[in-house]
């Protein structure tokens, strides 16, 4: 699943040829991608000009004249700003057709995706996006170190919470922890409010590491034909049985929450 750093991307690589278009139609052709009815979503969309693309965690909000919507790629989700002559492919699902005879599409392997009309000037305030966190650019460490103090889960699983800190995933999360040498299964409410501190310092180190790298190539990532270069920068996440870069010791990998966590047996023990 695309994380904040590959949304990021996503967002400046369509900034530039969208904004100031205006979408002459629209071809919905796997209507459970719109939350909306997808007849309501194409007469309101439809004639509006993109004026701005937005993010908030792991979403894109589409600024539209009148109107926004937001997309969440969820799994594999991905747009592509094609010539409407190109043929349509079998994971196409929904067509913006621009002016200028290019259009947006929207493709996705697994049809998980989802589109939803807000309002264009308080959708911050909307489901989905009034439930999430802060993300971490944005994060009090006080506040978080209050929250934190209220949960005995393991740290790996808090990073993971988009209710806590927002746009952080599972790379991120294990990169993260392995910067901190925390070990992923140490309980969050042991962290002192100093190591807090350091929790957001090295989040938003990593995540501005990642941004400027253009994100981490993935299968089920894609920015019209942009690799993200952050992998060659990955400690541990991925590794499991390569040596670790700081002491040689072989990267383990095991469950937490459900997710696959790698990390330094050695470099990240229990401690907080």
């Amino acid at each position: 699943m695309p994380e904040l750093p590959e949304v990021e991307t996503i967002r400046r690589t369509l900034q530039g040829p969208l904004i100031n278009r205006t979408i002459e139609s629209i071809e919905v052709l796997y209507a459970p991608i719109i939350e909306d009815e997808a007849e309501q979503f194409i007469q309101q969309v439809t004639h509006q000009k993109i004026t701005d693309i937005d993010r908030v965690g792991k979403y894109l909000i589409f600024i539209l004249e009148n109107d926004a919507f937001i997309s969440h790629l969820r799994m594999e989700g991905k747009y592509y700003i094609v010539s409407k002559e190109t043929p349509y492919t079998k994971h196409c699902h929904v067509i913006f057709h621009l002016n200028d005879d290019l259009d947006l599409r929207y493709y996705d392997t697994r049809k998980f995706g989802r589109m939803k009309l807000v309002d264009v000037h308080h959708y911050k305030n909307e489901l989905p996006l009034v439930k999430l966190g802060k993300e971490p650019f944005d994060i009090d460490p006080k506040n978080l170190y209050q929250l934190l103090k209220k949960t005995g889960r393991p740290i790996k699983e808090v990073l993971l919470d988009q209710s806590v800190i927002l746009g952080i995933g599972n790379i991120y999360a294990n990169e993260i922890c392995f910067r901190m040498k925390i070990n992923p299964i140490a309980p969050a409410n042991r962290l002192t409010l100093k190591r807090v501190k350091e929790l957001v310092s090295i989040s938003i180190e990593v995540l501005n590491e990642a941004i400027a790298q253009g994100g981490t190539t993935i299968h089920t990532f894609s920015a019209n034909g942009i690799d993200g270069l952050f992998q060659v920068r990955l400690n541990v996440h991925g590794k499991k049985g390569e040596p670790c870069p700081i002491c040689g010791s072989p990267i383990e990998k095991i469950q937490v929450g459900g997710r696959g966590t790698y990390y330094c047996k050695k470099c990240q023990r229990k401690k907080t």
